[in-house]
């Protein structure tokens, strides 16, 4: 059992105004299975190349091991995938890395193929494979599951549960619960880390900012309290004192001892004042030091304008094909008013062929499309091309459509030039942004230079700001931190707007959908 030490780390970005670690310490055990959760854009990925000494830094980190980072930069993907391990872990026996593609459940052959055939979780499982052989390191795992369907997370999650000696971003809770053992989470003012999976962590945090708000309200009755009274002793203590002075004693009271008396008594008022004071500042103090770590996440709306009729889309025998492939066959289901629909099914099932054929070129149907086969133009979709297909697809008429994409690469440019592009009122679009956990300075940056999270985030605020009857989402929570994917269901729950999106986080998918299309 050894320790990785982070002592006094400071680091912020050249040209930035605000540090995003400052004087951080903590340790942290090489056998350790450990999540790692924050908000987006708090510094996860940031924090993780500080590891592995890409940045300089004031502070010290010590470890006994070296720092791997999943995902493997891949050179040449046209080579088979053995060679590929081998380029990771040279040392391997080839025994070795058959054992642990079998524990992710995956067939020998797979090592033969060129990597560039594999599925994107196919991929993922060879690397993880690969890097997991490498003896005396210590592996920083950065969001595996946003290339994993519901099936892959389960067998990469039972996978790692196995193993030891790991640092684990992900923001899907039910994959977390399953395969780590501590948590290390970056909080809004520290970081912290903490034994137990992350439901156990989520449930300390609600209890301590509980606990922090209810003695914040109890502190702030009590600071008004002795503000109060102090002014009180105050005010009395200036009366008495004035009652000693301005008089004769002798005539108006016959006491010669009158005047001592009342500026003994303005004396012990004053000085209460100054106790009771002191008291408040002491409250002042306490109340300081709570709430720091309290996630905001304002409640986010949401208007759907009516559609004129029950149905919106209908897809019955549908069977899409890029060239002479299938993507899917024999696809039927409807959407009608008020459904949320779960398009689920592995990776390569043809969930993504079946949203272009839907959304089209076009995001706004100006009429009744009706057709039964044909080639539908997806040029407008950030991966383009026509898409073949045979059966019958309806789609209502003048029917406004949504779409927040799975792809993020194409975002470039300035938030000035995206808001536009997209013909968004500036005003509101901000405000979803502000709700969203974004700052101001994030408004200056170039959208390429958002996390991966942030460029969700900006297409979700999108489809908030958008008039459209039907809201399509392909995998809207990649990279989306857990605040706010639970401020999306709070606002879909409220709302209840007619949807359809694949997703694989299971806990979202659970609460959320009204009906499953399995694919």
């Amino acid at each position: 059992m050894a320790q990785i030490n982070v002592a006094n780390l400071t680091f912020g970005y050249e040209g930035s105004y605000d540090n995003i670690f400052e004087n951080v310490s903590f340790q942290i055990d090489t056998n350790w299975k450990l999540g790692f959760t924050g908000r987006n854009g708090r510094g996860k990925t940031t924090f993780l190349n500080l590891l592995l000494g890409k940045y300089e830094y004031s502070g010290t980190i010590t470890s006994p091991c070296a720092f791997e980072y999943f995902p493997f930069r891949v050179g040449d993907e046209s080579r088979v995938s053995l060679d590929i391990a081998a380029e990771i872990y040279p040392d391997y026996y080839e025994w070795e890395i058959i054992r642990e593609i079998s524990l992710l459940e995956m067939d020998e052959e797979t090592l033969y193929r060129p990597f560039c055939t594999l599925s994107n979780g196919e991929r993922t499982k060879i690397l993880l494979a690969a890097l997991f052989l490498k003896e005396n390191s210590f592996l920083l795992i950065d969001e595996p599951t946003n290339h994993l369907d519901a099936a892959g997370r389960e067998v990469v999650g039972k996978y790692l549960r196995g193993k030891k000696g790991f640092i684990l971003v992900s923001h899907d809770r039910a994959f977390l619960d399953g395969c780590i053992d501590h948590i290390l989470s970056i909080n809004k003012a520290d970081i912290e880390v903490q034994r137990g999976n992350f439901s156990t962590w989520f449930l300390n945090k609600e209890r301590q900012d509980n606990f922090e708000l209810a003695e914040n309200e109890k502190l702030k009755k009590e600071i008004k309290r002795l503000e109060k009274t102090a002014r009180e002793k105050a005010s009395w203590s200036d009366k008495a004192e004035g009652r000693k002075i301005g008089f004769d004693p002798k005539r108006t009271e016959k006491s010669i001892g009158r005047r001592p008396y009342e500026a003994a008594k303005s004396a012990k008022l004053m000085k209460r004042s100054k106790v009771i004071e002191a008291r408040s500042q002491s409250a002042v103090e306490e109340k300081s030091k709570l709430l720091k770590n309290i996630e905001t996440a304002d409640t986010l709306k949401l208007f759907q304008p009516e559609y004129h009729t029950n149905r919106y889309v209908s897809l019955t025998d549908i069977s899409i094909f890029y060239g002479d492939k299938a993507a899917c066959k024999n696809v039927t289901f409807t959407i009608e008013k008020g459904d949320r629909v779960n398009l689920r099914g592995k990776n390569g099932a043809g969930k993504t062929s079946v949203i272009k054929l839907i959304t089209g070129g076009s995001v706004t149907y100006t009429g009744d499309l009706h057709i039964g086969g044909g080639i539908a133009n997806t040029g407008d979709f950030q991966n383009g091309g026509s898409v073949t297909y045979t059966g019958d697809l309806h789609i209502g008429s003048r029917l406004a459509v949504s779409l927040v994409t799975q792809n993020t690469d194409y975002l470039r440019g300035g938030l000035i030039e995206f808001i536009s592009d997209n013909a968004l009122d500036e005003s509101l679009f901000k405000a979803v942004l502000r709700k969203l956990d974004f700052t101001r300075e994030q408004f200056d940056k170039n959208l390429q230079d958002y996390s991966g999270g942030q460029k969700k985030k900006l297409l979700i605020a999108k489809s908030l700001c958008e008039r459209a009857h039907l809201l399509v989402w392909d995998e809207p929570l990649n990279f989306i931190d857990v605040i706010s994917r639970i401020q999306i269901e709070n606002l879909i729950l409220q709302y209840k707007p007619t949807i359809l999106f694949v997703e694989h986080d299971s806990v979202f998918c659970e609460k959320i959908a009204t009906k499953t299309v399995n694919l």
